[in-house]
């Protein structure tokens, strides 16, 4: 079987022209008139970047799913491959509802009838991995079921076998195959299936994502039902709204598409900068829209994380750029780790002015976010700097919100609309109310920790630590007086601290 579907691989290329790939190298020059000969019957009129983004589809849905997945990453491809491969969408015939009926027996151990009070057996959504249907509990909620396709761990297995035999192939015929470090792409691909393989993960992130918005007035997210999921079936709120790419059904519902552009940047901005956990597949495929203007977030398997060390070097780099402060850019990037310690501050400064500069020249509202991100992203590869991955997804995320919000509303400025939230989260960051709110966090372990000081701060003034006789005790002993000398420290700092505030008061 796999070696029949490696043949199929070889067809669909060669049917397709992907070996242009390899034959626009000018070290094979030469073959290209004998290849044009023995394929003489191929029509090769389309772009390449067409060509590519067919031969996925005619490969089938992991292939699809493989090509969205690489058109993120934008720091790796040329843009019209990019471009393209961002086109993919998952046009997926869906399977039998007998396969649906026995995996939901299979999960709850009793018939289907037993569990839902109506189940629709023509699913609503098909996408590669699982499918859509609506059903109601018991209890008459209206609920959407996500059930894994039959079978499908074990085609993506094997798929991934062959996609990582293509990475060795790409290695050793494209000159630039190793700078695109295609085994690091279908790794990336392979992690990311792994969480949509596993409707639990999938129904966590929705979870936690509806914990950071409750009570919010712009974004809903469905509620999960606990009690009737496992790592097959997921089985949500069934939310109900407009597709947010139907503008014209939108604005005849009277939904102000301009607050709508915006709310959905404060939305991002929200979910990066504030919670470090942001929802990374927001094409407008998985977005709805309430009548009274709110968006409703669907389909939570590609989610983005941030550290706190993360988030506050992109605040840092971003107002830089807004500011049009090259140079700190560059500082901030070396800071972060992003940049070899070793990279000369000036020479990267100097090409990022040399990207930005004639951005900046067009009015604000005319640049893209996203590709002024993706630009720096191009320029630091010169500077042998690692793309992040958490970037990556972020990045795809904006351009995904800034594409979006300009669909709505053409004159979004994104700066204009971002540059206010970025400020007011840095001031809060660095500023006295970011202090206090870093305090109540630690304020569990002070509590134990405070009662301690008086004692152990006269000890070490006096010079005494606790006796342990037992030579068995010494390094104890040792770790005693290097605790006592630090919270000694700790203690004059707080008194420092204690004496300033009374002092601003």
């Amino acid at each position: 079987m796999l070696l029949l579907r490696l043949l199929r691989i070889l067809w669909v290329s060669i049917r397709y022209g992907l070996d242009e790939f390899y034959l626009g190298h000018e070290r094979v020059a030469g073959l290209r008139a004998l290849v044009s000969a023995v394929f003489f019957w191929r029509t090769l009129d389309q772009p390449r970047a067409v060509r590519l983004r067919q031969a996925l589809e005619a490969l089938g849905p992991i292939f699809v799913k493989f090509g969205q997945i690489l058109s993120t990453r934008r720091d790796l491809l040329p843009s019209d491959i990019a471009d393209e491969l961002a086109k993919l969408q998952d046009r997926v015939p869906p399977f039998a509802t007998e396969h649906v009926i026995a995996t939901l027996t299979r999960a709850y151990g009793r018939p289907v009838e037993q569990v839902f009070q109506a189940f629709e057996r023509e699913p609503i959504a098909s996408a590669s991995v699982a499918q859509v249907h609506l059903a109601r509990l018991p209890d008459d909620t209206e609920v959407a079921v996500k059930v894994l396709r039959p079978g499908v761990a074990a085609v993506i297995a094997r798929d991934l076998e062959l996609l990582h035999a293509g990475a060795a192939l790409v290695e050793w015929l494209w000159a630039d195959g190793r700078r695109l470090r295609p085994h690091a792409v279908v790794d990336e691909f392979a992690k990311h299936l792994e969480v949509e393989l596993d409707l639990l993960r999938e129904a966590s992130n929705a979870s936690q994502l509806r914990r950071n918005f409750e009570g919010s007035p712009v974004l809903l997210v469905p509620q999960i039902y606990w009690d009737y999921c496992s790592r097959d079936v997921m089985v949500m709120e069934r939310m109900h709204g407009t597709p947010v790419s139907q503008v014209q059904a939108l604005r005849a519902q009277g939904v102000d598409l301009r607050r709508l552009s915006r709310a959905g940047v404060e939305i991002c901005f929200t979910q990066v900068f504030r919670d470090g956990f942001f929802h990374a597949d927001m094409h407008p495929g998985n977005i709805l829209v309430t009548p009274d203007g709110k968006y409703v977030a669907l389909d939570f398997g590609i989610m983005g994380t941030l550290t706190e060390l993360d988030k506050n070097y992109l605040a840092q780099n971003f107002l830089a750029f807004f500011r049009r402060d090259y140079r700190r850019v560059a500082q901030v990037h070396i800071e972060s780790g992003w940049a070899p310690k070793d990279t000369r501050v000036d020479d990267f400064e100097a090409a990022i002015r040399a990207v930005c500069e004639p951005i900046f020249a067009r009015p604000l509202k005319e640049i893209s976010f996203g590709r002024v991100l993706l630009r720096l992203f191009q320029t630091s590869r010169r500077f042998n700097i690692e793309v992040q991955p958490q970037l990556v997804l972020l990045q795809k995320t904006l351009l995904n919100i800034e594409g979006l919000g300009r669909e709505l509303d053409p004159e979004l400025d994104l700066w204009d609309t971002a540059k206010p939230f970025l400020e007011r989260w840095m001031a809060e960051q660095v500023g006295w109310r970011g202090f206090i709110e870093r305090v109540k966090q630690e304020a569990p372990y002070w509590s134990t920790i405070l009662p301690q000081l008086p004692r152990l701060l006269h000890q070490a003034l006096a010079g005494k630590a606790p006796p342990y006789p037992d030579p068995a005790h010494a390094d104890l002993l040792k770790e005693r007086e290097t605790q006592t000398r630090l919270l000694a420290v700790i203690a004059g700092l707080l008194a420092l601290i204690a004496v300033l505030l009374l002092t601003q008061l």
